[in-house]
Formats: structure tokens, C-alpha cells, sequence
């Protein structure tokens, strides 16, 4: 077992409502010159969940699940930062009042948190609806690992992946592909990672292909090589980065699937350990 702050940190709540889809123009321009009509983020997503391809949708950052966000900007910044991958969120307001699931992500630049919910709590929901998460995982460090940062993920949830210490002292993690640093894009050079995600860029089908790209899921684990995400995001040599797939692929160029990070060092301290079912629903129990 991984020694922990886990017992330190704090336990606060945040909470915002479900977000309207917005559509500042009706076009998206994809990374061949052609426009296109498209859904996209925002709102009550009936029909994608976590488990579901992240690719090959008729859609445009697609965030799986359930979206939410505070139109207050400060405010809605602290749930951002605060609410973590696997938090519980309870819906406190409308029909589907008492209703449980857990944060999925968080997407920079629309600024929403994503969250799972059952079907049935789905369809009893509403635009505006009130959730509350119990925000818990922001300062959660490694003590036998200073030098690897732990950010954006439910202690809990951190767990139950699992993750190892092989027998030359590096961490090992389960992740269903790796990236490579030339294929990340949107997001990039941003002061942090401790909220929102950045881009695996898509435009290139043979490197999807390449790097399990085209076979990605909705809360699968991924590592980033030579990323760092320490003090934002950008390019190291030796060091890496583990996240989860937040969103779907784009058709801008420069995009294409979301990754909320949730470990990083600057050092080859973690290593990857391929295993085709590392994505947080087996880890959250959904069926």
C-alpha cells in the first residue's frame, strides 16, 4: 500500500447547474477546410457515457453524461479546480433530486465539469438543475514520492487502479495506450493542470492508428510520454504524465480527445503497465 496524505486533506462542497448547450456560430471548421453543423458541449448527453468510444460520434468535444458550470466566473473556477475525477455529486434541486453519480472531468476552455449519472437519473433531469460534489483530492501526495504529483483525482478512486511500485522503484500504472508529446495539442502552455484537460491531437489517421488512438474510451487511462504537467503543460524529455480520456474527439484542427491529468513527474518515476480495462468504470463499479 502507497503511503498518503489521504487522512489531511479536506473534504469541501462545490456546486453549479446543468449548462445549455451554446452555439456562438453555427459552423465548426474541421482540419480539411469544411464546415460543419454538429452538437457539441453542454447539457444532458443521453446516449454517451463513460465505457463508450471516444471516437467516430457525429459530434464535437462531446462530453459524456452530464454537464455542468456557474455562470459566477471565480466561482465556477473554484468547482473546476475543486471537484476531482471520482468525486460523489449529488443532484439537489428538480425532479431528479437525491440522484448520485461521480465527476468524469473537467473541460478547459468551455469550463464545464462532467459527470456520470445512471439512465434513469438522466431522464428525470433537467437545464438548471443544482448538483453538489463533495470536492476531495486537491493536495493529495505520494510521501514515499515527492517528486510525482498527484492532482485532479478522488483519493479513493486512486486506490482502486492500484498502482504499483515495480522492483526498481518506479510506479507503475495501468493505461490502456501511450501518447507521445507530438501528438498533444489544444491546451497546451497552460499555467495549469490542476483543472480542465488538453488535447490528443487526431488530424493524423495513421498515427491513430499507430498509437490506439481510433480505440479509445470515455474514461480510459492513458500515459503522456515525455509531458510534463507540473506546473502547467508542456514538453520534457523523460518525463511523464498519466490521464483520462474527458471528452470526444474534434473535428478543429489541433484537437481531437480531452485528458485530465491526474499524475505527473518530471522524471521517468512512472511507467505505464498496458491493460486494455484500465478506465474508471471498472474502477467506479458502472455496468
Amino acid at each position: 500500500m502507497l503511503k498518503t496524505n489521504k487522512s489531511k486533506l479536506v473534504m469541501q462542497s462545490v456546486q453549479g447547474e446543468i449548462s445549455h448547450p451554446k452555439a456562438p456560430s453555427p459552423y465548426r471548421l474541421k482540419h480539411d477546410g469544411t464546415s460543419h453543423i454538429l452538437p457539441a458541449t453542454g447539457g444532458i448527453t443521453y446516449n454517451i457515457k463513460i465505457g463508450d468510444p471516444a471516437i467516430g460520434w457525429a459530434g464535437d468535444h462531446v462530453e459524456p453524461g452530464v454537464s455542468m458550470k456557474i455562470e459566477d466566473a471565480n466561482g465556477n473556477a473554484g468547482l473546476m479546480l475543486l471537484a476531482c475525477i471520482g468525486n460523489e455529486a449529488k443532484v439537489v434541486s428538480g425532479d431528479a433530486k437525491g440522484s448520485k453519480g461521480f465527476v468524469t472531468g473537467a473541460h478547459g476552455g468551455i469550463d464545464h465539469t462532467i459527470m456520470y449519472f445512471g439512465q434513469e437519473d438522466l431522464e428525470n433531469m433537467a437545464i438548471g438543475d443544482k448538483i453538489l460534489v463533495k470536492s476531495f483530492g486537491q493536495g493529495f501526495e505520494l510521501l514515499d514520492f515527492p517528486e510525482v504529483k498527484l492532482m485532479n483525482i478522488d483519493p479513493n478512486l486512486f486506490e482502486s487502479i492500484n498502482v504499483k511500485v515495480g522492483e526498481d522503484g518506479v510506479l507503475e500504472v495501468p493505461v490502456v495506450t501511450e501518447i507521445p508529446a507530438y501528438l498533444m495539442g489544444s491546451g497546451i502552455g497552460a499555467s495549469t493542470a490542476g483543472e480542465g484537460d488538453y488535447d490528443i491531437m487526431t488530424a493524423d489517421e495513421d498515427a491513430n492508428i499507430e498509437c490506439g488512438i481510433n480505440k479509445l474510451k470515455f474514461g480510459d487511462m492513458v500515459l503522456l510520454r515525455d509531458c510534463d504537467n507540473s506546473y502547467g503543460r508542456g514538453y520534457l524529455s523523460g518525463s511523464v504524465s498519466i490521464g483520462i480520456i474527458i471528452h470526444s474527439d474534434c473535428i478543429k484542427m489541433g484537437h481531437g480527445p480531452g485528458v485530465t491529468t491526474i499524475m505527473t513527474c518530471k522524471t521517468p518515476k512512472i511507467r505505464g503497465i498496458k491493460d486494455v480495462n484500465a478506465n474508471i468504470t471498472n474502477y467506479m463499479g458502472v455496468k
